[in-house]
């Protein structure tokens, strides 16, 4: 099967699927075809091919649908729609994560919540379809919760990464004014050293050049990390407590139903 063929096919099944989602699947689509048009126009190269990773990651909730015989809740698909709009056209090609104060954490808290949804769901298709597995809501939940963190984990990998080896700033940098440093130490004893109320830190370079930072010291993306992972952490905990609930209570949560991942009904 030709690849434009494929492609036409998976569009057709959110054009045929929820009406909803293919609405959001629409909007979306035309937006970043628009700002891919855009940053032709102004030359810039990198966010047009941000524009074509974003439109080929449209089509994976389908991709996943049709490899894996599985059937993805119209809610979830449009949430995963919204978050890669959101995360890649918003935050990366227009800097929403520069201009807007709290929009990466907002992304972050959402991924822990999705991660553990599908982590979620996994388990719960494999101790439902299997004689071999009996696992308590427990022990479901707390897997689903380990795997959120564990994406949210390999994600600042990958961030750390891409500021390593490709000079990137995915680890975003906090101004402080205070450092508690045992390198500080001249006579390297362990004992920690204090440095408070930082008002300017001058970096000079070999060339000469020099960076002045105001009002503290430049953290180089460690506080950035810990957020990330702690409000993801955030967002696993909710899913996790309402598929817990969900589980235990023995009834059907609209929350968790909306976003579980199942096997087609045709089986």
């Amino acid at each position: 099967m030709k690849i434009t063929k494929y492609v036409k096919k998976l569009r057709d099944s959110y054009k045929y699927g929820n009406k909803k989602t293919f609405i959001t699947f629409r909007v979306l689509h035309i937006l970043v075809i628009l700002t891919a048009i855009r940053t032709l126009v102004t030359r810039n190269y990198e966010s047009f091919a941000t524009c074509i990773l974003v439109l080929i990651l449209f089509l994976v909730p389908a991709l996943i649908e049709d490899k894996m015989d599985l059937t993805i809740p119209p809610l979830f698909q449009a949430i995963i729609f919204a978050f890669i709009f959101a995360a890649e056209i918003l935050g990366e090609v227009d800097s929403y994560y520069v201009k807007i104060p709290g929009w990466d954490t907002m992304l972050h808290t959402i991924n822990g919540f999705l991660f553990a949804a599908v982590g979620f769901s996994l388990i719960y298709l494999l101790n439902r379809g299997s004689d071999d597995f009996n696992l308590s809501p427990f022990y479901l939940t707390l897997v689903a919760f380990c795997f959120s963190m564990t994406i949210g984990v390999l994600w600042e990998f990958f961030e750390c990464a891409m500021d390593l080896f490709f000079n990137m700033d995915m680890q975003k940098d906090f101004v402080i004014s205070t450092v508690n440093s045992v390198t500080l130490d001249p006579a390297n004893s362990g004992e920690v050293i204090h440095v408070k109320d930082i008002v300017e830190t001058v970096v000079t370079t070999s060339s000469g050049e020099i960076t002045t930072i105001e009002d503290g010291y430049l953290d180089v993306g460690i506080l950035d990390t810990m957020k990330d992972l702690l409000v993801n952490l955030i967002g696993a905990v909710v899913f996790s407590t309402i598929g817990y609930l969900s589980l235990k209570n023995d009834k059907s949560s609209k929350v968790a139903d909306s976003l579980m991942i199942r096997p087609n009904e045709h089986e």
